[in-house]
């Protein structure tokens, strides 16, 4: 039995509980495994890089699969880190040991096969063939060809770390019996976390930074929301809803506002029940939607906008005189990337010009890869322009106190050109 035939299986029985799965952890499943590591990624608590665990692979995966079958497998603490969010507080990151990694994916790929046949079409973060820019696609259909007049933004406080683990491993247990998974599972969600030499552990949570947190975090809001919304709350509202989910981030559309009242007033007590809270100043209901842009316009007034994914989403107007949604990158995801281009020309100020430019390039086309979507062209243009002026002002530091006037910088710039913004992804169909 491959995990083609459990993905069928799971397809076909909505109840099917597999009993007998722990044997797919195979040598190859293993090693395949490794291969789908990012081999630059931070190490763990036992300090074992890619690279170090590449020069005996064969060796170390036989021994790793040894210790699986045996029971001697035993997941190392977490490996914390910050990293700075837009409201400027830290985001706990926890990196767990490289062996620890491989495991993970290996059975990452194993319950995918039972889970996605069980996950509903309005999630769509961290799923095979899935994608965010999946979800923004959605978003624009559903606010403009569907009854949509306002949106519901919920946050998730802490979500990653709120997730009741006992609620967690009941709701695994639904499709997967196997002991020896379940087991595995349990060391993961329970191991302690190692924060400046100090071992901390905790009674919530999965650990933001696992491979396997978010196949976790998505199998936990199919449970506590997306399920809910589609079998008991759309049913008793008045008018259409509809949902739109990337992991913790989710929009829910509704066609009038005392549907939308009566959700958010039920969905309070919903997430208690599970151990989440929404953010009070976060968690916004805006009107939005045909209706208010046309009403805003008679009144000469602007319309509520939201937030999404790093976009902020406007009602407009398009060529053709029809009701459209526009994006542009949010400011403060705009902010935060100008701020990393700087810190690096400045940390970097030294190195050779076609370094510079070589990585400058990379950055940007990465910008343009993901927030490069249709409507969003002046924003990507403001972030290329701030980018060829921090050049030019660290370049100018090392001139000797010689001026690199706007002129002389342009002629250097046909010899080391900047990418010029561009519209990376289609309009939706």
């Amino acid at each position: 039995m491959d995990l083609n035939r459990i993905a069928e299986l799971a397809k076909q029985d909505a109840g099917c509980r597999f009993h007998s799965i722990a044997h797919f952890l195979t040598k190859e499943a293993l090693e395949g495994a490794f291969d789908g590591l990012r081999k630059g990624a931070a190490a763990g608590v036992d300090g074992i890089t890619y690279a170090d665990y590449e020069e005996h692979v064969v060796e170390n995966i036989v021994k790793l699969q040894e210790k699986l079958k045996s029971g001697r497998y035993r997941a190392q603490p977490l490996r914390r880190i910050y990293i700075d969010k837009e409201d400027g507080r830290k985001r706990p990151i926890s990196i767990p040991a490289l062996e620890d990694k491989i495991v993970q994916k290996a059975a990452v790929e194993l319950l995918n096969a039972i889970f996605e046949q069980d996950f509903l079409n309005c999630s769509y973060g961290f799923r095979p063939g899935r994608s965010a820019h999946g979800a923004l696609d959605e978003v624009g259909r559903v606010i403009c060809r569907r009854p949509t007049e306002y949106v519901l933004e919920l946050d998730i406080c802490s979500y990653f770390d709120s997730i009741v683990r006992k609620q967690l491993m009941e709701m695994v247990e639904r499709r997967v019996s196997d002991a020896s998974i379940l087991r595995l599972i349990g060391k993961w969600i329970n191991v302690g976390v190692v924060d400046d030499g100090r071992l901390l552990e905790s009674e919530t949570g999965t650990g933001q930074g696992q491979i396997i947190s978010p196949l976790l975090a998505n199998l936990y809001l199919h449970h506590v929301l997306d399920l809910w919304f589609e079998n008991q709350v759309k049913p008793r509202l008045r008018g259409q809803a509809f949902e739109i989910r990337y992991a913790d981030d989710a929009l829910l559309c509704f066609q009038y506002r005392e549907d939308a009242q009566r959700v958010l007033r039920v969905l309070t007590k919903r997430f208690a029940k599970y151990g989440l809270r929404l953010h009070p100043e976060k968690t916004r209901l805006v009107e939005f939607g045909r209706h208010a842009h046309y009403q805003a316009k008679r009144l000469k007034t602007k319309t509520a906008t939201f937030d999404f994914l790093g976009l902020t989403h406007r009602c407009a107007t398009s060529r053709k005189g029809k009701f459209t949604v526009h994006v542009g990158t949010m400011k403060g995801r705009l902010r935060r990337s100008l701020t990393a281009i700087a810190d690096w020309c400045r940390t970097h100020r030294h190195a050779p010009v076609e370094y510079h430019q070589r990585m400058l390039n990379a950055k940007l086309r990465g910008h343009y890869q993901y927030y490069g979507r249709p409507t969003n062209f002046r924003s990507l243009r403001r972030f290329f322009r701030t980018v060829r002026s921090t050049w030019r002002k660290w370049l100018q530091r090392r001139t000797r106190g010689r001026n690199l006037s706007w002129g002389i910088y342009l002629k250097f710039l046909t010899r080391y050109p900047l990418l010029a913004p561009r519209i990376c992804h289609a309009w939706s169909t």
